[in-house]
């Protein structure tokens, strides 16, 4: 047994929730299976675990749930303030054979404009946010068609919705839900893999599929603006020899329509770097932007970078993990695509406090400019997200 109540609890802790972190970003069927809490009591009874010969049954559905509630209080008005009813999301997971699994996501946001309009508008917005099928013919071959979080860069494909998932309360703003500056969302067919590499564990992902629709927050979900399909190269390394870090890079190119009907190649290029530990966690990403308007020799580039730092204090039963992230987006005027896209130079600063195994308390203090001249803004956020 272990000594003390609370050495109990951290093994726990740690246990369970890797475990449910892992679940929940879309594991394969193999990777599903693991029974973490059965594991937990044996760290804490210092016994085997029990074995088991039954055969695994199909399909094989897991689910699971995210939520958050949100207060924000910011100097000048900019986007919702007082209590806020973040995302309910759910996570579905089901190995329907060996080498056959199924992960879906439902989001439902709160709208707006709820109560308005004849009828009245509904008072949430729900989305199917991922619906993947994916076949492993081994781990150095994987082939899936659906809908993705775009593989364009690291925090995109680490941290889906669900904001217990992640370190900080919102995401960098370059990649946010609904925003337009990189493609969030990707509707196709993806080839993925890993190989050893002589201990440099290179992983490589490549799509096709349809790029953005003419309103370029949104995927082609209804299918593509354009006769162009987007198509997309992801390579990166996790190495033997440091453990917890990632790095690589990545492309994508795609024809974008407007709904004036003018058209633009789209080409993209990002770079990232991560150090996945609690302590220190440290992300840093880069993406460069270019559009080029069909028929015509002038093209823009727009960039977007962030730099994010954890750490998980030892003290206080490890709870306690302080963090600081600075995010930059350039949008020159001539690009015309991103036409309405709001520059960033921001600043957060904050602390997650892990209230329980499965709940956490997030508190921040932002401050912000939208370019060059323009007034600065701040104010402060607290965040309780949970996973059920």
């Amino acid at each position: 047994m272990c000594r003390t109540s609370v050495s109990c609890a951290l093994v726990g802790a740690i246990v369970m929730a890797t475990h449910v972190r892992a679940r929940a970003q879309g594991l394969s069927a193999e990777e599903l299976s693991a029974e973490a809490p059965a594991t937990a009591a044996a760290a804490m009874q210092h016994d085997e675990p029990p074995q088991s010969n039954e055969q695994p049954e199909y399909p094989s559905l897991k689910i699971t749930g995210f939520g958050d509630i949100n207060y924000l209080s910011t100097h000048h008005a900019e986007g919702a303030r007082g209590f806020t009813e973040g995302q309910f999301v759910l996570h579905m997971a089901s190995a329907l054979s060996p080498r056959a699994t199924f992960f879906g996501e439902l989001s439902f946001t709160p709208r707006a404009d709820a109560g308005t309009g004849s009828p009245a508008t509904a008072g949430f917005n729900p989305e199917v946010e991922r619906m993947i099928l994916r076949f492993d013919r081994s781990d150095r071959l994987k082939i899936s068609f659906g809908r993705y979080h775009t593989p364009i860069n690291f925090w995109n494909t680490a941290y889906h919705h669900g904001q217990w998932l992640q370190t900080t309360a919102v995401r960098p703003e370059m990649i946010q839900f609904g925003g337009r500056f990189l493609p969030v969302h990707f509707v196709g067919g993806l080839v993925e893999g890993a190989v050893p590499a002589g201990g440099l564990n290179v992983h490589y992902q490549g799509g096709v599929g349809n790029g953005r629709s003419s309103v370029i927050s949104r995927g082609g979900d209804v299918g593509d603006s354009n006769g162009n399909r987007a198509w997309l190269a992801n390579v990166f390394s996790k190495p033997d020899g440091l453990f917890g870090l990632q790095f690589g890079g990545s492309t994508y190119f795609d024809k974008v329509t407007l709904a004036s009907a003018r058209e633009f190649q789209e080409r993209i290029v990002s770079g990232h770097v991560a150090w996945q530990k609690e302590d220190p966690e440290l992300i840093a990403e880069v993406a460069a932007v270019r559009h080029e308007e069909s028929n015509a020799s002038v093209a823009t580039w727009s960039h977007a970078y962030y730099v994010q730092a954890a750490y998980r204090l030892p003290q206080f039963s490890r709870l306690w993990k302080p963090y600081f992230r600075f995010e930059h987006i350039g949008i020159p005027k001539t690009d015309v695509v991103f036409s309405g896209v709001p520059q960033l130079d921001g600043t957060t600063a904050g602390v997650r406090y892990d209230a329980s195994l499965f709940a956490a308390i997030k508190a921040e203090y932002r401050s912000w400019t939208r370019g060059a001249g323009t007034v600065r803004n701040y104010g402060g956020f607290l965040q309780l997200c949970f996973t059920f």
